[in-house]
């Protein structure tokens, strides 16, 4: 049996969790105060993810970038793929809030959205 400790991110209080795995089936969590806390935990320990912030570069903009993020969760093994896809990724003014910027990145199924309004720039 494998035993892995957590600090739970699920709410505010920051449980210290201990999750008991045999075989990499999880068989108990304990230390959470919270149904949130089982669920990140479990979650954590069998396939853990993350959502990505960012920013791509803006042409024609007000500002030169934007801020973006994954729409979604995506595996964390997937991280370091999805910041080099980004590198090359730019959006066009005008750009709002929601607009999809790079659509099922590496192959996710999540979309990258902007996170911020840029208007395009007065000629």
């Amino acid at each position: 049996m494998e035993k892995r400790e957590l600090t739970c991110i699920g709410c505010p209080m920051g449980c210290q969790i201990t999750v008991t795995l045999d075989g990499g089936a999880v068989k108990s969590v304990e230390g959470n105060t919270c149904m949130k806390g089982d669920q990140y935990a479990r979650a954590e320990v069998t396939r853990p993810v993350r959502t990505v912030t960012s920013s791509v570069p803006v042409t024609g903009g007000t500002i030169g970038q934007v801020s973006v993020k994954t729409a979604g969760e995506i595996p964390k093994d997937k991280i370091f793929d999805v910041m080099d896809a980004l590198r090359t990724v730019r959006a066009e003014a005008p750009v709002s809030i929601g607009s999809v910027i790079a659509a099922d990145i590496c192959g996710t199924g999540v979309d990258i959205v902007a996170t911020k309004n840029v208007e395009r720039k007065a000629q």
